[in-house]
């Protein structure tokens, strides 16, 4: 850390160097420079930083004894590079803003590639688990044991809990977070909502772990209690206590994700249906909200693959068992509970019971892909409409 800290101080150094180099030079009679004094900075600065980086820690894997002693230099010598060929023809800008385009393309392929390297690890375990189970037993199977004696590995009913406590959850978030957005967007005046918004939004930095304990000692006993004098039968873990909590996790989604597409709704649109002899209420919910339903899709999309991979709430609400159930009183589990339950301790990698948790992953995967492409559509389709 000292030397990274070390190394940005003095690329600025060189940056400064080089920049005053090349206004020194500029001060000449009849001497015009190809770039500017301060892309000569920029180029010494970049150069000086990338390099001093690069052979830090390149030699962390040649020569790891020297390693600070050998970016120093590096650093060094590039700097005096960059400093010495500060001229009056130099392409000072093309090479700092190659460098900067050479960054964002490196940005982007990392990107790129830490998704291609999730997939094919997760496939390649996939693989080894198909190996030793049927793939249809596995997706059409409606009994998840992989600790019996006899393992079975059916996803049906890890599928039905994630489905059910996902179902119950935008139940809860969507009225409550559309609502809300509408009304910050198009009733609340300034204050109000400056006041709101910050404070709505405060509920997506609470840590899952703190709402799974809200669950599980609070929400759960209620729900409980309440189903009991109704007459119902009602599992101390059940689905629709994890549910409950969860919708309100995913309500500063869909409120500031569709706050922001509503507020992005142009305002001629809205003095047009004005103009027209329309009500505010019949502006928002025939003009503002139609132009911003690729938006909200979004917006419920996200919310929705964030309920799907929420595992803390699960666990502690909704329990452990995996049984094959649409009834919200009972206790279910989910996919992402089991996965890290399959992972749990000391584990054998080669066995299908570790294994499991990759193909359970891959499933995952396959459905949040989908419900994603199933967004893009709608996007695409309402976009060109109200463009």
């Amino acid at each position: 850390m000292i030397f990274l800290v070390a190394l940005i101080l003095f690329s600025s150094l060189s940056y400064v160097m080089a920049k005053r180099r090349a206004v020194a030079i500029a001060s000449g009679a009849n001497v015009r420079l190809l770039s500017r004094a301060s892309f000569h900075g920029l180029m010494a600065g970049f150069v000086t930083l990338l390099a001093g980086l690069i052979a830090y820690f390149g030699s962390m894997l040649l020569l790891p004894h020297v390693t600070i002693y050998v970016g120093a230099g590096v650093a060094i010598v590039a700097a005096a590079l960059c400093f010495l060929a500060v001229s009056q023809k130099l392409p000072a800008r093309q090479i700092s803003e190659g460098i900067v385009l050479a960054l964002l393309i490196l940005a982007s392929a990392i990107a790129i590639f830490t998704t291609v390297g999730i997939v094919a690890s997760v496939l390649a375990e996939s693989f080894r688990f198909f190996s030793q189970v049927s793939i249809w037993s596995f997706l059409f199977g409606t009994e998840w044991a992989p600790t019996a004696p006899v393992p079975s590995f059916g996803f049906i009913p890890l599928l039905v809990g994630t489905l059910l406590i996902t179902l119950i959850a935008i139940i809860v978030a969507a009225p409550i977070g559309l609502l809300s957005a509408i009304y910050m967007a198009e009733y609340s005046n300034a204050r109000t909502r400056q006041i709101a918004k910050p404070l709505l939004e405060l509920l997506a930095g609470v840590p899952t772990v703190v709402l799974g304990f809200f669950a599980a000692l609070t929400v759960a006993p209620y729900v409980k209690g309440l189903g009991e004098s109704l007459g119902l039968s009602v599992s101390s873990e059940s689905a629709l206590a994890a549910g409950l909590v969860m919708g309100m996790m995913i309500v500063p989604l869909i409120s500031s994700l569709s706050d922001d597409v509503i507020n992005a709704v142009p305002q001629a649109m809205r003095d047009g249906s004005y103009a027209m002899g329309a009500t505010k209420s019949e502006t928002i919910r025939k003009v503002v909200l139609p132009a911003a339903l690729p938006g909200i899709v979004s917006a419920f999309i996200l919310a929705i693959s964030r309920a799907i991979g929420e595992t803390m709430i699960v666990v502690m609400a909704a329990g452990l068992a995996p049984n094959l159930t649409f009834n919200p009183f009972a206790a279910v589990t989910t996919v992402t509970v089991q996965i890290s339950a399959m992972l749990v301790g000391d584990q054998e990698f080669d066995s299908a019971k570790t294994l499991s948790a990759f193909a359970l992953g891959l499933t995952l995967f396959v459905i949040t892909l989908a419900l994603n492409i199933i967004a893009l559509r709608v996007v695409r389709k309402y976009k060109e409409q109200y463009a």
